[in-house]
């Protein structure tokens, strides 16, 4: 099931592709599927030429699996405990030395050779049936999964053996967060639900409020300082007491505007940052904000919008809105410092720090190195193909000096950049 290979599925067609290419340019590829599709569409695919200022290369690749195909996923790997942990949206979870890719142990939640190792819970996945994993993490020595079927599963970090498992009502769409012996796991019905993470044993629940319509996603909790801190559907910052599931504070980021129920989607599906004992968070429909953490203050507030998670380094935090501008702000004030159009509608990932650059995805495949300082684009490298099942749909993950990527056809490719 699991192949370490330099010359995997997709690499063949690409190759085609160039070879039938009318031209070949600085700016980017013109390939066999660009015959089927738009002009607007073309223009996109077709990379802006840029002065290149290193060289990043491909250390190793891996198949694990079918990857999440073209559902909305979140799906990204964890680096803990010197292994890099991954899973698929069908159901297989591997730990693998990061130097290598090597798999040092893996799982499958959606096959079972006999009734006798089918539980009650995954009697609901027969043989070949996806599991719909949709959020990873790792934390207290074990890795956990949930499922868009409100399934929750504690595996041992070590070896992989199932430690626990439980059910929840209501779709798991992001990753699980653990904090002083509780994991909290948020789903698409509104409820935030705190486990003991070496028993399984449900500890509390809190009930939430959904809109009529919201997006399709969860915001990921934080779990932190004795609280966790989650987005809500309908534009607010909750912080809860992460002993008892109580609310400690509230506080309204973005609020519904418009005739629509569409026009009124407020959505806060992102994970909050917590940095230096301010939250920031930014809402679908445009609010970006810093929150006080002790008494949910906003402190300012800016209009971005974005589905995808901030990030921070240093005095900067790195925004990626609706139509994959990439922006760096002065987290203190929120003085936007400067902003990169090059890469606009490609579907980018959240931006990831990577020493002085960040790292983006894009929906053909492309990792793109930006320089945090100026903002501009200084490196580029293909570790997908030319069509959407290459593309890169989770955040780069930096793994010591490397940087790994997980493209929507189940390949985690690991790059490294020259010193």
């Amino acid at each position: 099931m699991f192949h370490n290979t330099c010359g995997r599925k997709g690499r063949f067609a690409r190759t085609i592709g160039m070879a039938l290419a009318v031209s070949i340019t600085m700016s980017g590829c013109s390939t066999i599927s660009d015959w089927f599709a738009d002009e607007e569409e073309i223009e996109i695919r077709r990379l802006k030429p840029i002065e290149a200022k290193f060289s990043p290369t491909l250390a190793w690749e891996r198949d694990i699996g079918d990857g999440v195909d073209h559902y909305f996923s979140r799906l990204r790997p964890v680096y803990a405990y010197n292994k890099l942990y991954a899973a698929d949206r069908h159901g297989a979870v591997v730990a693998m030395e990061p130097e290598t890719g090597k798999v040092l142990w893996e799982k499958d939640f959606a096959q079972f050779r006999s009734e006798s190792m089918m539980s009650a819970v995954t009697k609901l996945w027969r043989s070949g049936e996806t599991a719909r994993i949709g959020g990873i993490s790792v934390a207290d020595r074990h890795v956990f999964i949930g499922t868009e079927n409100g399934y929750i599963a504690a595996m041992d970090a070590e070896t992989g053996e199932l430690a626990w498992d439980a059910t929840v009502p209501g779709e798991i769409l992001a990753a699980p967060a653990a904090d002083e012996g509780i994991l909290v796991v948020n789903t698409g019905a509104g409820s935030l639900f705190g486990f003991n993470t070496r028993t399984g044993e449900e500890v509390w629940r809190h009930e939430g409020d959904t809109p009529p319509l919201t997006l399709r996603g969860i915001s990921g909790p934080i779990a932190s300082n004795g609280g966790v801190i989650v987005g809500t559907p309908i534009g607010k910052i909750q912080v809860n007491l992460i002993e008892t599931g109580v609310l400690a504070w509230e506080t309204v980021i973005a609020t519904p505007s418009g005739a629509t129920e569409l026009e009124r989607i407020v959505d806060i599906d992102t994970t909050p940052v917590l940095f230096g004992g301010t939250v920031y968070t930014v809402s679908y429909n445009g609010t970006l904000a810093a929150v006080e953490l002790r008494s949910g203050r906003v402190i300012w507030k800016r209009e971005y919008a974005s589905f995808r998670n901030l990030n921070i380094d240093g005095n900067k935090i790195f925004v990626v809105d609706n139509n994959s501008n990439v922006y760096a702000l002065d987290r203190r004030n929120g003085v936007e410092l400067w902003s990169q159009g090059l890469l606009k509608k490609r579907s980018l990932t959240a931006a990831t720090p990577v020493g002085d650059h960040i790292v983006v995805g894009d929906n053909w495949g492309f990792l793109h190195w930006i320089e945090q300082e100026t903002g501009e684009v200084v490196a580029r490298l293909d570790v997908g193909g030319d069509d959407e099942d290459d593309a890169i749909f989770a955040a780069p993950l930096k793994v010591d000096d490397s940087v790994v990527a997980v493209t929507r056809n189940g390949v985690v490719a690991s790059v490294q950049v020259p010193n």
